[in-house]
């Protein structure tokens, strides 16, 4: 059953992913399914892939209900863990899955529904799973994970998350001209390529949380964006969509990812906690040497 494990991994790396919102929890889930894979007996187990996939989803539910259980509540903005791409090694039809299925924005609303919400919504709607296959995980009925994943669904639906442009050609161009303004301090080339509603959610991480912020209007980001980090600036791919890392020296000290739409930013989420930073980009880098 190992090396079904193993041939899986990505896939089942993707779910954890998407059900945690942590790249590091997501690790950990995985390590903790392997020791059960490796320990259990594969006589009787006729669809493997299904088999690993419920004892991914429990491990995560476990994880899921032990971090609501221990939750303080959080001050400010928290944004969930993103994950890195290089720029150069994109490949538009999975980064395009990728950003459908996990960007940033439906992660913050996952985050808010309870855990078996999470998990019917998410091997559902994201991972196209049978509801008589989630009912196990959950050790509910069909119907009652049926009504779990609608009532996610229309929770999804009721935060109006945005459209997105996918090509990476045009994100980039819109990126650049966005970084070059605000390198510039020029207001009025901010507001060329800004959406009127925009809204930008910095998070400044747990020592400076009073300083995390949500900024809506054109306007008041492009003030806003005219603060940002002046040093060099590296691209890269954030769940998908077009992103930045800025640099101070040769030490990261802030990411950015857009969300772009009609050729124009309709979000931003920012990271401004150096540690947390250089530990994406850290791990990003890894991923890609490997």
């Amino acid at each position: 059953m190992v090396e079904h494990f193993e041939k899986h991994r990505p896939r089942l790396w993707d779910l954890a992913y998407g059900l945690l919102g942590s790249a590091a929890d997501a690790d950990d889930a995985l390590q903790d399914a392997w020791v059960r894979v490796s320990q259990a007996a594969a006589n009787g187990i006729e669809n493997p892939a299904s088999w690993l996939t419920t004892v991914v989803s429990r491990v995560c539910l476990n994880t899921l209900r032990s971090r609501n259980a221990r939750r303080e509540e959080r001050l400010g903005i928290h944004l969930p863990d993103p994950v890195l791409q290089s720029a150069s090694m994109r490949r538009p039809d999975e980064e395009a899955a990728l950003a459908q299925s996990v960007g940033l924005a439906l992660l913050v609303v996952l985050d808010a529904l309870s855990p078996p919400e999470r998990v019917a919504f998410v091997l559902h709607d994201l991972f196209g799973i049978p509801h008589a296959e989630i009912a196990r995980v959950l050790d509910r009925s069909p119907d009652a994970t049926r009504q779990l994943a609608s009532r996610a669904r229309r929770r999804v639906r009721a935060a109006a998350l945005p459209e997105r442009d996918l090509d990476p050609s045009s994100q980039r161009a819109i990126v650049d001209a966005f970084l070059s303004a605000a390198r510039d301090g020029d207001l009025a080339r901010l507001l060329d390529v800004l959406d009127p509603s925009v809204v930008l959610r910095v998070d400044f991480g747990p020592g400076r949380s009073e300083a995390s912020e949500v900024v809506q209007g054109a306007e008041n980001v492009a003030r806003r964006a005219r603060d940002a980090p002046k040093g060099l600036v590296r691209h890269v791919i954030v769940n998908g969509t077009a992103g930045a890392i800025a640099y101070e020296g040769e030490r990261p000290i802030a990411l950015m990812a857009f969300t772009i739409r009609g050729g124009r930013i309709v979000a931003i989420e920012g990271f401004a906690d150096p540690e947390r930073v250089a530990a994406i980009v850290r791990r990003g880098d890894a991923e890609h040497a490997g």
